[in-house]
C-alpha cells in the first residue's frame, strides 16, 4: 500500500524500522504500530511491516518534503534517530520521538542524538536512569488476546508429539546473552528427575552463534536428552505463539536485556515464570506471586526455582493464572499504545 492511500497532508506518524534483521526491537514495534495506526494516520517505513498500518518507501517519503503540518517520527534505534535529525535539517517538518529500552551508559553519539529528540520514552525506570534527560516511562505491552491461555494446555502440548506431559520453554536467539546455556544446564540437571517434562528452545541460531549452539547440543547429547531438549530454530511468529501456549513453565534466563518482551508474552499465556533479574523482570514480576526471580547466569538458583514448579504442576498453573492477570492489568498493548498516543498529541 503506497502513500496515495493516505494523503501526504493528512499523514501524522511515521514508524521507521531501518534494520534488515528481525529483532526484539522489530517485534515490539510491529505489535504496537497497528494500534497506533487506529488513532493516527500512520505509515511504516522499512521491512517487516505488520498488517494494520500502511507501508511506504523512500519515494513516498520524498513527497513529504517541506509540507507544513508537523509529523511524528518515532525512532527506536540510533540509525533511525540519525535519519530523523538529517531529514528535519533538510526541511521535513518532523517531531522526533525516541524509545529507549537499554540499561547501560550510552555512547557519546547516542547521547548527542537523544539531545536532539523532542520527546523521550523509556521502557522502565532503570532505562530512564541512563538517559541523562527527562523521559516518560511507558513499559512494553503485549496483545493479551493473541497471547492468551489455550483452551486445554495438556492437549496443546500433546499435539507436539514430544515426550512427557508438560513443556518448559526458553525463547529468544540462541546465545550467551540470552542465557541459553544456563537453561540447557538446568534442564540437564532437572529433566532426568522429572520425566513428565520436555524442554523447548525457540529462537534463531545465527551463523556467528553456530559454535555456541553446537556446544549446547554436545551437552544435551552427553546427558542423553536429545529427545527431551528440543531446539526448534527460528519460527514464524504465529508458530511461536502456539509454542507459548504449549508451555506450563517459562524460564527467562537472560544475562542482560533492554526490556525482555518474552517475560510478558509468557505471563500472558498463563505459563508460570522463573526469571533472571535482567531487563524489566524486577519491574514486571512480583517475586513469589506472579513469578520467581533469580540471579542472572546462576544455574543452581534456576534449578532451585524451577524444581518446586516441576514437582507440583498445579502450583505452576496457579502462578500462571496470577501472572496472566497482572499482564492484563498492567502490561496490555492497548495501555502502551494509549500512553504513547498521549506523547504524540503533546507534540502535534
Amino acid at each position: 500500500m503506497a502513500i496515495e492511500n493516505i494523503s501526504a497532508v493528512d499523514l501524522q506518524l511515521i514508524v521507521p524500522n531501518l534494520h534488515r534483521r528481525y529483532s526484539g526491537v522489530t517485534a515490539t514495534n510491529r505489535m504496537v504500530a497497528p494500534r497506533l495506526a487506529k488513532m493516527f494516520r500512520a505509515a511504516w517505513l522499512g521491512p517487516d511491516a505488520p498488517e494494520g498500518i500502511t507501508a511506504i518507501g523512500v519515494a513516498d517519503l520524498l513527497k513529504l518534503w517541506r509540507r507544513h503540518e508537523p509529523l511524528v517520527w518515532h525512532a527506536r534505534r540510533n540509525n533511525e534517530m540519525i535519519a530523523g535529525v538529517v531529514l528535519r535539517s533538510l526541511g521535513w517538518p518532523l517531531k522526533l520521538v525516541f524509545t529507549s529500552a537499554a540499561q547501560r551508559h550510552h555512547t557519546w553519539i547516542t547521547r548527542w542524538l537523544i539531545g536532539r529528540m523532542d520527546a523521550i520514552i523509556a521502557t522502565s525506570d532503570i532505562s530512564a536512569s541512563f538517559l541523562k534527560r527527562e523521559a516518560i516511562v511507558i513499559p512494553h505491552g503485549v496483545d493479551t488476546d493473541r497471547y492468551c491461555p489455550p483452551a486445554d494446555r495438556a492437549a496443546a502440548f500433546a499435539q507436539t508429539g514430544l515426550p512427557g506431559r508438560y513443556g518448559i520453554g526458553c525463547f529468544g536467539r540462541v546465545r550467551a546473552q540470552k542465557g541459553s546455556d544456563v537453561f540447557v544446564d538446568a534442564m540437564c540437571a532437572l529433566l532426568p528427575r522429572y520425566p513428565d517434562f520436555t524442554g523447548v528452545m525457540v529462537g534463531a541460531i545465527t551463523p556467528e552463534q553456530q559454535g555456541f549452539a553446537n556446544d549446547l547440543k554436545k551437552r544435551i547429547g552427553a546427558a542423553g536428552l536429545q529427545s527431551r531438549i528440543v531446539i526448534t530454530g527460528e519460527l514464524a511468529i504465529e508458530e511461536v505463539q502456539r509454542w507459548y501456549q504449549r508451555l506450563t513453565i517459562y524460564a527467562f534466563t537472560s544475562r542482560n536485556e533492554g526490556f525482555g518482551l518474552t517475560l510478558i508474552e509468557a505471563m500472558s499465556v498463563g505459563a508460570a515464570l522463573v526469571a533472571s533479574r535482567a531487563g524489566a523482570a524486577e519491574f514486571v514480576v512480583e517475586d513469589g506471586v506472579t513469578g520467581v526471580l533469580t540471579p542472572p547466569g546462576d544455574v543452581d538458583a534456576l534449578v532451585r526455582a524451577l524444581e518446586p514448579l516441576m514437582r507440583d504442576p498445579a502450583s505452576a498453573a496457579a502462578m500462571g493464572e496470577r501472572g496472566r492477570a497482572r499482564v492484563v492489568e498492567k502490561f496490555s498493548l492497548d495501555a502502551e499504545a494509549s500512553r504513547i498516543a498521549e506523547v504524540y498529541r503533546g507534540l502535534v
